[in-house]
């Protein structure tokens, strides 16, 4: 079951961030962070357990960022993570968002959803705000993807 997080659910959401943050493929966040951004995310339960996450950030006007996906590593290539991308998909919509974009090191799986590699620096300056708490910052290796929304 897909859901929109609540408070509930944030030491949960802190813990599936740490693991992928500690390898580097995601950017850690505070617990005071996840607080100040919980309407951001969903949440996949099973079993009344988080077992994926997923943030929309907006960003700009008419753009958004895919946020945190992470899924527990044991459930990894089962659909949980392009439901959620889906959930955030469909809520970019619901808010009128133009262009949905994410910082990834998984492009495959976005290019399957339909997203398009873009050169990061087509984005705007003010996404760059969270890239400075990035340990590979300025030289992020992280690759840009958008999808136009209908």
């Amino acid at each position: 079951m897909i859901r929109k997080a609540t408070l509930k659910d944030v030491k949960e959401i802190q813990r599936l961030i740490k693991q992928y943050s500690a390898r580097g493929d995601i950017l850690p966040r505070s617990l005071n962070e996840i607080y100040d951004n919980l309407r951001d995310f969903f949440v996949f339960i099973r079993q009344k357990k988080v077992i994926g996450i997923c943030a929309l950030h907006i960003s700009w006007d008419d753009l958004a960022e895919i946020r945190s996906l992470a899924v527990r590593e044991d459930l990894r290539n089962k659909g949980i993570g392009a439901k959620l991308l889906e959930a955030c998909l469909k809520e970019s919509r619901d808010l009128g968002v133009k262009r949905v974009f994410a910082l990834t090191y998984q492009p495959e799986f976005f290019e399957k959803m339909g997203f398009k590699k873009i050169d990061k620096n087509i984005l705007p300056h003010k996404i760059w705000t969270e890239c400075v708490k990035c340990i590979k910052f300025p030289d992020c290796d992280e690759i840009a993807v958008m999808k136009e929304l209908d």
